[in-house]
């Protein structure tokens, strides 16, 4: 029956595999740039602040914890003491808050009789203090006791010192104080509270304004009290990142167009003598930046950097108890030491469980807010603050497109070992650039980021390299699998070279093997045993080849063509093809007394080897193709292993592949024309490695050159005593008696005076 549809053979012929597999090839290869392409891109849109990619954020938000904690310098700052309310102080004095006029005597404590330098409050006094009973007194004067002119006479002398919030005002007067207050960045009806402080500066239209933060209202401290105290800064933070965690501080925020400073800012400030602020934008660093971002903020020499709202990286000295503690009940019955207070900086808060100061921080999740505000003052009197300058956003787009160029470009072309040391090396090196910008430069730049691109794109290389590598293994063994051994192909396969079948000109070695006799041989044999001589001849000889890493061309009967430089470049194929022919001479030998136990006749095979410029590539017709070798010097191969019989040898090489390998020990045999070649050649027999020569050969040679030199010279007498006593020495060696059958020859019938010394050979 006859079908109508085309045989499934057509569609798996060997031309449309290779289509087929270079086709799927072509695709792998285009998916893995693309795979490449877009994750990085996903990541440098990240960096730039175009995506958000929330879980690279909270890895990098980790990464920066990691790093923080481990360059921590962990020692303490004595030039800041915190003075709290802690448990003890809360047992002693009563609960918070207390009256303003025991808050007046703790005031009057740090600066007559401790003499402090500055004192900070990272506490609110927004609620008039009603705790002296002023006001029920004041309610009796205007009711039942408004006649009675002693009580009247007796609220007017007590009330000054009945209205604590009076008397605490008046302790404030005079000295170094910074009232700390909040502010709401909450859109929401909340009432403005209190008295905010002088604001630092107005905001003027300053292109930078707006990107700060922005306040909505405020709960500050009454008007008496901030009236009475130097200055006021803000104690909360609006840039809580995400999970929670205080990684970084604003030191200014924007209220109505007016600037206002972070209590850490107004202390550092206030113990400069209140100078005016400076605003360093992009332009003052030469950026050029459209927008004119803040860069930093100068103050009286120093130089403050911070990121465009304002914000620092707090600089966290280390765990919770970086500054000496106080307990602020022992400051007001005067049992602390005075040398632990004199001419230090004190900033009074809060560390009692119960009043709900503490904070996540990267060095600790419970750490008490108050030690976050001496952080900060610390480094600024250090100048040691970490940043984020705006011109690090471009040193980081750098590195991730360098990393993305390293994934599509350097990995693709290194062998496995090689790209997962060169991925080792760059992990290593960005872990150890970043560390060095953070130490030395005070420079905090992306860490997840790189080494995450870094991590995925090394990944897209092994997923896609594992598919490559398959299926240029499998088209490698479709294309040279029949010619070629499998361990060629595994490692043409791990090659960078392209390899194909189309024709090409190379310097390649050729071997041609053929069994002396074979014809009679085959006469004298059964036809099954005939068969098994040869599969017990050619599978040997074909092993030897393959394990130099060379080409089966044919198999012609008994006779066997190889080379060696193709498909793959080997710039050893000389060396290589001799090596082969050497191990296949030596496997014969010991396979004869095998022969015999089956009864086969004793095998001895010629085998001709020549080096040069030669044609290879898939050659025939459209029927049936061939991956060969063709040219003059491959005719000439096929001539040298002709002449194995006429010398007596089992191999010849010609002069270049005696050239090409000179690794090998080599005896001269003769010069000559072959047939089809004018010029003459020197042939040689290989003998073996250099160093596994013996002193007497060495004799033999030195001797055999004198011979061939007076042959040459037609010094007949001379040249005949040699090669007898060559031939004496070696009997069974028909090259001595072929030279002593020529001189006889000549001796008896000259040469021309044209003469050369050449043997022309006429046959094949």
């Amino acid at each position: 029956m006859r079908s109508s549809t085309r045989p499934a053979m057509a569609s798996s012929s060997p031309a449309e595999r290779r289509r087929e597999m270079r086709f799927s090839t072509k695709w792998l290869k285009f998916y893995r740039i693309l795979s490449c392409l877009v994750v990085s891109s996903m990541f440098i849109l990240h960096a730039a602040g175009w995506l958000q990619i929330p879980t690279l954020r909270r890895v990098e938000n980790i990464f920066y914890d990691l790093r923080l904690r481990a360059t921590v310098a962990n020692t303490t700052d004595p030039r800041i003491v915190i003075v709290t309310i802690d448990e003890e102080s809360l047992a002693q004095e009563g609960r918070w808050p207390w009256g303003r006029d025991k808050m007046a005597y703790l005031l009057d404590m740090l600066f007559d009789y401790y003499h402090i330098k500055l004192l900070g409050f990272d506490v609110l006094f927004a609620e008039p203090d009603t705790s002296s009973g002023v006001a029920l007194l004041d309610k009796l004067a205007a009711g039942p006791l408004q006649q009675n002119a002693d009580f009247l006479s007796a609220l007017t002398t007590l009330r000054p010192q009945l209205s604590y919030d009076a008397v605490f005002a008046k302790s404030l007067v005079g000295r170094p104080v910074v009232m700390g207050y909040f502010t709401s960045h909450i859109k929401e009806k909340t009432p403005q509270v209190g008295k905010l402080p002088t604001p630092m500066a107005a905001v003027d239209n300053w292109p930078f304004s707006a990107l700060l933060f922005d306040a909505q209202s405020y709960s500050a401290n009454l008007e008496v009290l901030q009236t009475a105290a130097q200055s006021g800064g803000f104690f909360n933070n609006p840039a809580i990142d995400q999970d929670g965690v205080y990684r970084k501080l604003p030191l200014v925020v924007n209220y109505q167009n007016q600037l206002y400073e972070a209590l850490s800012l107004a202390l550092f400030r206030t113990l400069l003598g209140q100078p005016p602020v400076k605003f360093i934008i992009g332009e003052d660093y030469g950026l050029n930046q459209a927008d004119n971002r803040l860069e930093g903020l100068r103050i009286e020499g120093f130089t403050v950097p911070v990121d465009e709202n304002g914000a620092i990286l707090v600089p966290f000295r280390g765990r919770q108890g970086s500054f000496p503690y106080i307990s602020a009940t022992d400051v007001l019955n005067g049992v602390t030491d005075p040398a632990k207070l004199k001419d230090k900086i004190v900033i009074f808060g809060t560390t009692a469980a119960g009043l709900l100061d503490s904070r996540a921080t990267p060095v600790q999740s419970v750490y008490p807010g108050v030690e976050i505000h001496a952080n900060v003052l610390s480094a600024l009197l250090d100048q040691t603050l970490k940043s984020r300058p705006s011109y690090i956003l471009a040193a980081e787009l750098i590195e991730l497109l360098l990393i993305c160029l390293l994934g599509m470009l350097v990995f693709p072309r290194l062998s496995a070992l090689a790209s997962a040391l060169v991925f080792w090396l760059l992990l290593s090196a960005t872990i150890i650039g970043n560390f060095y910008c953070w130490a030395v430069w005070n420079i905090d730049t992306l860490l997840a980021a790189p080494l995450i691109l870094l991590s995925l794109l090394y990944g897209i290389q092994i997923f896609f390299g594992f598919f490559l590598e398959s299926r240029r293994k499998k088209q490698l063994s479709t294309l040279f699998g029949q010619y070629i051994p499998p361990e060629l192909v595994a490692q043409m396969s791990q090659s960078e070279e392209i390899f194909s079948l189309s024709g090409e000109s190379r310097e390649m070695t050729v071997l041609f093997s053929d069994v002396r006799g074979f014809t009679h041989i085959s006469e004298t044999m059964e036809p099954q045993a005939l068969c098994g001589l040869i599969n017990a001849i050619l599978t040997p000889v074909t092993r030897a080849i393959h394990e130099t890493q060379g080409t089966i061309d044919k198999y012609i009967g008994d006779a066997v063509m190889a080379f060696w430089g193709a498909p793959m470049h080997n710039p050893q194929h000389a060396a290589y093809a001799v090596r082969s022919a050497l191990a296949i001479v030596d496997m014969l030998t010991a396979k004869q007394q095998e022969f015999n136990a089956q009864g086969w006749p004793a095998i001895e095979m010629g085998i001709g080897i020549n080096t040069g410029i030669m044609s290879v590539g898939n050659m025939g017709s459209q029927f049936r193709m061939a991956y060969t070798v063709m040219g003059d010097a491959v005719n000439l191969g096929a001539r040298l292993e002709s002449l194995t019989k006429q010398y007596g040898v089992k191999i010849i090489v010609s002069e270049t592949t005696r050239q090409a390998a000179p690794e090998f020990i080599y005896r001269e045999l003769d010069t000559v024309r072959v047939k089809g070649k004018q010029q003459p050649i020197t042939i040689y027999e290989p003998l073996g490695d250099k160093s596994a020569i013996s002193a007497e050969q060495i004799r033999q040679l030195d001797l055999l050159s004198q011979g061939l030199q007076s042959y040459r010279q037609q010094q007949w007498p001379r040249a005949s005593t040699i090669f007898t006593q060559l031939a004496a020495a070696q009997p069974d060696d028909g090259l001595y008696a072929l030279y002593l059958e020529r001189i006889q020859l000549y001796q008896s019938s000259p040469p021309t005076a044209q003469w050369d010394g050449v043997f022309t050979h006429t046959s094949k």
